[in-house]
């Protein structure tokens, strides 16, 4: 079993700051990528930022605000969002490729995601 469980999201003004983490936990052998993806309400899920190595990117409207980053040792990843704004205001979704054996490929697996609402 393979669990990603996000944590961290809430309610903060415009301007504001918010870190969100992603643990993932069960029976895993290796981790590749590891993305956040948010849906705000009557939207598609959107991609937000990716980390694979020491390499990120993120989707051009949080470039500047938006920082992903990995703990490979807790098997966790961030997004350290600032300057946010009500265009922000989504469910945040963790997503990661796993490996659960050595002789495994690599599946996608999706956390239950975390609200953030920016607003005044």
């Amino acid at each position: 079993q393979v669990q990603l469980v996000e944590s961290g999201g809430g309610l903060v003004q415009p301007g504001g700051s918010l870190r969100l983490s992603c643990l993932t936990s069960g029976s895993i052998f290796s981790i590749n990528g590891m993305r956040w993806y948010r849906q705000a309400p009557g939207k598609e899920r959107e991609w937000v930022a990716s980390i694979s190595g020491s390499s990120t990117n993120y989707v051009d409207s949080v470039k500047g605000r938006f920082t992903i980053s990995r703990d490979a040792v807790k098997n966790t990843v961030y997004l350290q969002m600032n300057n946010l704004t009500p265009e922000d205001t989504a469910v945040y979704y963790c997503n990661a490729d796993i490996k659960r054996r050595m002789i495994d490929g690599y599946s996608k697996y999706w956390g239950q995601g975390t609200q953030v609402t920016v607003s005044s």
